[in-house]
């Protein structure tokens, strides 16, 4: 169970810079925790247990804010919180814009909206998160108010319902989410509205948003995004973000005549915010790529886009897990990475049957053309 904060706890959080700063130097690991623990509630008492707690997100969220010194969360926000990168990508499409955080929570997508807004709104139901928020977020306006009970007008709509019960699991029904999404929608009818969710929301489950957007970010697909209004210009877009390097988006509105082919040099394995949108095709004819099946999001070429990893093939032919350990065996391989579409094959399960030994290491594409099943023995390469 973690830490519940009050509001008291806040108030002391928001002038405890140099307890905390103390607190923070103890290494709080397994091994040292408990000794730690003794440490803190020797140093300060009864306020021991929120400064403690406090500097733990603090650690975890520094994968989601770039100062995470300066902030103060909950435990809920921190895992729901937006990467940084990311919540300045979605925010760059209301600059200008007036905008409500109808559910800013501590602040974290509050913050980005405020850095590019005209006039910014932040309102949340729950008391604490949002005296938070005042800390978090200086000079923004804040309101305590029910999501579904709208204190603005005019104003672009954003928001984050949570996505969690009360015991942390995560709930996977838009129906379950706080706010519901359809009570969402329909509330801010006539509004500009972009609501972030889950990636592996089901587009069926929300037929009122004019445009999703799947986001990922280093490789791992983060979020989607759900438009509405004038914010939607196409219904499917991928966004795909660096931390270093090239960023990009593509969506429906490109063309997809990509042929089905046989291999080419190349095996390219989108990334996974373009395949989650369903643009495989799209992303294929912007680069010059095929299909090797038509169910199969895995392309083929002589010629991978720039920036990416590739699979250069090596060797390819019909896939048996007796022919696939002979070919490795000739090839002296020691080490294997995996990947699978379209198979039914564990690669955490088949990797030890493979018997591997050598000093070579290789990329291993399995997947079916047609009916028939297929291995790739590749050379990964970055582009």
């Amino acid at each position: 169970m973690s830490y519940q904060f009050s509001l008291d706890d806040v108030s002391y959080l928001t002038g405890a810079a140099a307890e905390i700063a103390e607190v923070g130097r103890l290494p709080l690991t397994g091994a040292s925790y408990l000794a730690d623990v003794r440490t803190a509630r020797e140093l300060l008492g009864e306020r021991a247990g929120a400064v403690l707690e406090t500097v733990l997100l603090r650690r975890r969220a520094s994968a989601k804010v770039d100062d995470p010194d300066r902030w103060l969360f909950t435990d809920a926000a921190v895992q729901q919180a937006t990467p940084a990168a990311v919540a300045r990508r979605r925010a760059a499409r209301f600059a200008g814009r007036d905008v409500h955080d109808v559910t800013c929570s501590v602040g974290v997508d509050l913050a980005a909206l405020a850095e590019v807004a005209g006039r910014c709104l932040g309102s949340d139901l729950d008391p604490v998160r949002l005296a938070m928020a005042a800390h978090n977020c200086p000079g923004v306006a804040l309101a305590l108010a029910d999501a579904l009970h709208p204190v603005s007008r005019d104003a672009a709509v954003f928001a984050d319902p949570g996505r969690r019960d009360a015991a942390g699991r995560r709930r996977w029904r838009p129906a379950d989410f706080t706010p519901p999404l359809d009570e969402l929608a329909q509330t801010y009818r006539g509004r500009d509205l972009a609501v972030k969710c889950a990636p592996g929301i089901d587009f069926a489950d929300v037929p009122w948003a004019g445009e999703v957007e799947i986001v990922s970010l280093d490789g791992q697909v983060r979020e989607a995004c759900l438009w509405r209004g004038s914010f939607a210009t196409v219904a499917r877009r991928a966004t795909v973000l660096r931390t270093s390097g090239p960023q990009w988006t593509i969506t429906d509105a490109e063309p997809d005549d990509c042929p089905v082919r046989p291999p080419g040099e190349w095996i390219v394995d989108p990334d996974g915010a373009v395949v989650r949108a369903g643009l495989v095709r799209h992303y294929a004819a912007r680069h010059g790529l095929g299909q090797l099946d038509e169910r199969i999001a895995y392309l083929s070429g002589d010629a991978p886009p720039s920036g990416i990893r590739a699979f250069r093939i090596l060797e390819h032919g019909h896939y048996s897990e007796k022919s696939l350990r002979a070919a490795l065996r000739l090839l002296h391989v020691g080490r294997v990475e995996i990947l699978v579409r379209g198979l039914d094959v564990d690669p955490n399960k088949l990797r030890p049957r493979l018997r591997l030994s050598g000093d070579a290491e290789v990329s291993v594409v399995l997947t079916r053309i047609g009916r028939t099943p297929t291995a790739f023995i590749c050379s990964a390469e970055r582009t």
